[in-house]
């Protein structure tokens, strides 16, 4: 039986996506060329939540376990890319307007069930400052979350079905983050609003359907590897790594997360062009080319588990949590 790893890796150095930046820069100043805003995600926002509540229209009379199929095929991937629009939306990179971006990040939550973007956005701005600071950085479990789940098959398949509620415990960890604001609340009404209509003219199955997508787009799926995927350490020291694989597809180029924390300005239309740009910064770098075998591995290897992080805070302050 394997060794539990029961501790993070710590660093004393700096990000390395900062200093890559300036790097790639230097080199190949025609990256800034590819800086910009995409506004047809703002279509694909609108055509992806009409999809959703039309493939649960559709469903609402159905057996409770066809629900549960399609979640699996259909709905995971339709929640997913909105997980991909609402990223896109917290950096401004579907419009200028910042308040646009807002509207259409809270819109690409309304089939999803639980209310993220304004949270998300509050959160993950601070995981690209402070990546792997573990007072910061949301993106980190905390160490009661890694010690509970262990790495055991059971454990980790329980922490993928259950991933947006152990996120939602990380926030009391985490300092200097204001939970609660105005859009917060908006984003509450209108999820929470959408949630009742569904249920009282679409019926509980239609619902379930939405739950389920919900569940599959983040966890338990192969589309879950991607959380693994984005800053798991499978080749320490390096602590961020990018997919290439036919899933960008359907995912907007998501796996592109070098390129995505070395640019987070770039749009995700752009991100396969800044690898083509400076190949010699990313083709050295380890990279993952499945997400259905890196999904499989976390499961399976007991080497992997909550633990596998990189964080940038004294040993002793991080066990004070």
């Amino acid at each position: 039986m394997s060794r539990m790893i029961k501790d993070f890796q710590y660093s004393d150095q700096p990000e390395p996506h900062k200093q890559r930046t300036r790097d790639i820069l230097k080199a190949h100043p025609e990256v800034r060329e590819f800086i910009g805003r995409n506004p047809l995600s703002a279509l694909i926002v609108v055509s992806v939540v009409l999809l959703q509540l039309a493939v649960a229209f559709l469903l609402r009379e159905q057996s409770w376990w066809l629900a549960l199929v399609a979640a699996f095929v259909i709905g995971a991937f339709a929640d997913h890319n909105l997980f991909v629009l609402i990223h896109e939306a917290t950096h401004n990179l579907i419009f200028k307007n910042r308040t646009l971006n807002t509207i259409f990040g809270i819109m690409a939550d309304i089939p999803k069930v639980v209310p993220s973007y304004v949270s998300f956005k509050n959160y993950h701005l601070k995981h690209h400052s402070f990546q792997g600071d573990y007072y910061l950085d949301a993106d980190l479990a905390s160490r009661w979350e890694a010690s509970l789940i262990g790495n055991t098959f059971i454990g980790k398949m329980m922490w993928e079905l259950f991933f947006p509620f152990f996120q939602a415990f990380r926030t009391a960890r985490l300092k200097e983050i204001e939970f609660m604001n105005a859009w917060v609340i908006v984003n509450w009404i209108v999820i929470f609003g959408v949630d009742a209509l569904i249920i009282i003219y679409m019926g509980p199955i239609a619902f379930l359907y939405l739950v389920f997508s919900l569940i599959f787009s983040i966890g338990l799926h192969p589309l879950g590897a991607r959380w693994i995927q984005e800053h798991f350490l499978v080749a320490p020291p390096q602590e961020t790594y990018s997919y290439y694989g036919p899933l960008n597809i359907p995912s907007l180029n998501v796996g592109y997360h070098n390129e995505h924390h070395d640019f987070p300005s770039i749009p995700w239309h752009n991100l396969p062009k800044v690898r083509k740009a400076a190949p010699e910064f990313y083709d050295t770098l380890v990279y993952h080319t499945s997400w259905v075998k890196l999904w499989l591995k976390f499961l399976f290897n007991p080497q992997l588990s909550l633990y596998s992080r990189m964080v940038r805070v004294k040993k002793e302050e991080a066990k004070a949590v």
